[in-house]
């Protein structure tokens, strides 16, 4: 009879630290992402999106300055 209770809150104890490690390690990983993949990724979209509209900016720019002579 006490190895079946010591069984039981063998299992009690160890689920519990499983649900604990499984909280623990999504906060982790919330921080992480907010932390570091997501402004990598806004700056990739933002630099990628610039990059679009700089381009024609800037070949109209030199254009129009080799053609004035600038």
């Amino acid at each position: 009879m006490f190895t079946a209770i010591c069984l039981i809150l063998f299992l009690m104890v160890f689920f519990k630290l499983l649900v604990l490690a499984f909280k623990i390690g999504w906060g982790i990983l919330k921080i992480s992402l907010y932390l570091v993949v997501f402004p990598i990724v806004a700056l990739t979209l933002i630099f990628g999106g610039f990059f679009f509209i700089a381009l024609p900016v800037i070949l109209i720019a030199g254009i129009t300055g080799m053609a004035v002579g600038a």
